[in-house]
């Protein structure tokens, strides 16, 4: 099992590219901007296998009362094997009393995060302009 860690500032970049091409998201495209989106987010939980980074999650927050979720990448190799409920665990654990929890979810991943206690929020309605292409 990868071991999780949460220091922003041991990550090469090349790695976090690396992750983001594995699950084909556009924002690996995009390769200086990612780095320094993540690297200042509230909150960056990272998994590693040895050397190799599997998984990723980030957090952007008021620090008080909201965090969004935005990002939660695992290697495709890695998915299955409970990386994703150890990222979303240490998020909850981080801002479990927090007034609003919040991501966005699309395809497959919606029952994931429903596994992992989260829920459509009322009738709300996700939207955004966006720059990428696998939605």
């Amino acid at each position: 099992m990868p071991i999780l860690i949460s220091d922003k500032k041991t990550i090469p970049q090349q790695a976090i590219i690396q992750l983001y091409e594995s699950v084909d998201w556009s924002s690996a495209k995009k390769p200086d901007k990612l780095y320094q989106a993540l690297l200042h987010s509230h909150a960056l939980i990272t998994a590693w296998e040895g050397d190799q980074l599997v998984g990723l999650g980030n957090a952007i927050s008021d620090g008080y009362l909201v965090v969004y979720y935005a990002h939660l990448v695992v290697h495709p190799d890695f998915q299955g094997q409970g990386v994703g409920r150890m990222i979303v665990e240490e998020f909850k654990r981080r801002y479990g009393d927090f007034h609003q929890q919040v991501l966005v979810a699309d395809g497959g991943s919606i029952t994931f995060y429903e596994k992992c206690g989260f829920e459509r929020a009322g009738q709300t309605q996700p939207m955004w302009i966006y720059q990428g292409d696998e939605h």
